[in-house]
C-alpha cells in the first residue's frame, strides 16, 4: 500500500516503546490510524496485552513484545519481532521512560539509576538494535520523546532532566552520524501532558502540581493527542528535511 495524505504510514511499521498507556499508547494509536502496522513494547505486561487488543480491535496489524527495554537482549528482541511479523522496521518511537520525580536530595541510588534507566538506557538500547536494519533500508525515522523540562528547569525534575538531555544530546549526534542513510532523528519534548499519570498527581499533591503547571503561559498541560500527531508527522515521509531537532510542545513555556 502506499503512503497518501489519509494514511501518511501506509505500508510502514513502527516500534513504539513505553506503549501500554499515557501517551505512548495516544502514540500507537494515531500511528496506527494513519496506516502503520505496529510493535509494542512495554514492561507491563496487563496494559500492554490490553493495548494490543484494543489497537488490534480497530483493524491494525498489532504484536506486543513484554520487557524492560532498558536491557540491550529485550530491545534487540523488540526488533526482531517487527523484522519476522512484518518485514522490515521503519519508525522508532522512544516513549519508554518514567522519572521518579523528587527534590534532587531526596532521591537514592536507586531512585537515580531507575531514572537514568528507564529513560536513557533505552533509548540507547533501541536506537542501537533498530539503526542497523534502518541503514540498511536506507530510511528510518527515530522519534525520541524528551522534555521541555530539561530547558525550563522544572521543580524536582534535575535527576529526569539529566536522563532526558542526555536523550536530547544524543539526538544531534545521531542525525548528524546517519543523515546520508535516509535516516532522521528527532525528539519532541513536552511541557506537563494530561495523561492519567499526571491525573494521579493532581488528585495527590496540588501543590506540585500547581508548580508543573503554573509554568505553562498557555495555563493547561499538553493533551495527549497533542503529542501523538506532532509525533506521527515527524515520522512520516514528508518530514524528511527535518532532522537533529529537539522540537518542544509547551505552550509557549520556552521559546529558544
Amino acid at each position: 500500500m502506499k503512503a497518501t495524505r489519509a494514511e501518511p504510514h501506509a505500508g510502514r511499521v513502527a516500534v513504539v516503546t513505553g506503549a501500554a498507556r499515557g501517551i505512548g499508547l495516544a502514540i500507537a494509536h494515531r500511528l496506527a490510524a494513519d496506516g502503520a502496522a505496529l510493535v509494542l513494547g512495554d514492561v507491563e505486561v496487563a496494559g500492554l496485552n490490553a493495548a494490543v487488543e484494543a489497537i488490534a480491535a480497530t483493524g491494525a496489524r498489532v504484536v506486543g513484545v513484554p520487557g524492560d527495554l532498558s536491557q540491550p537482549a529485550v530491545a534487540e528482541a523488540t526488533v526482531k519481532a517487527a523484522l519476522d511479523r512484518f518485514g522490515r522496521l521503519d519508525i522508532l518511537v522512544n516513549n519508554a521512560g518514567g522519572g521518579v520525580i523528587l527534590p534532587f536530595l531526596e532521591q537514592t541510588p536507586e531512585t537515580l539509576r531507575r531514572t537514568i534507566d528507564r529513560n536513557l538506557w533505552t533509548v540507547i538500547w533501541a536506537c542501537r538494535a533498530a539503526l542497523p536494519v534502518m541503514r540498511d533500508q536506507r530510511y528510518g525515522r527515530i522519534v525520541n520523546l524528551g522534555a521541555d523540562s530539561v530547558r525550563s528547569g522544572l521543580y524536582a525534575h534535575a535527576a529526569y532532566n539529566a536522563a532526558k538531555g542526555g536523550v536530547h544530546a544524543m539526538t544531534s549526534g545521531l542525525a548528524r552520524e546517519f543523515v546520508r542513510d535516509g535516516i532522521t532523528v528527532n525528539t519532541v519534548a513536552p511541557c506537563a501532558v494530561n495523561t492519567p499519570q499526571l491525573v494521579e498527581v493532581a488528585r495527590g499533591n496540588a501543590e506540585i502540581m500547581a508548580k508543573f503547571v503554573d509554568v505553562i503561559p498557555m495555563g493547561r498541560p499538553a493533551e495527549m493527542d497533542e503529542v501523538a500527531s506532532f509525533v506521527s508527522y515527524i515520522a512520516s515521509e514528508e518530514a524528511a528535511f527535518i532532522t537533529g531537532q529537539v522540537l518542544s510542545i509547551n505552550g509557549s513555556t520556552t521559546m529558544p
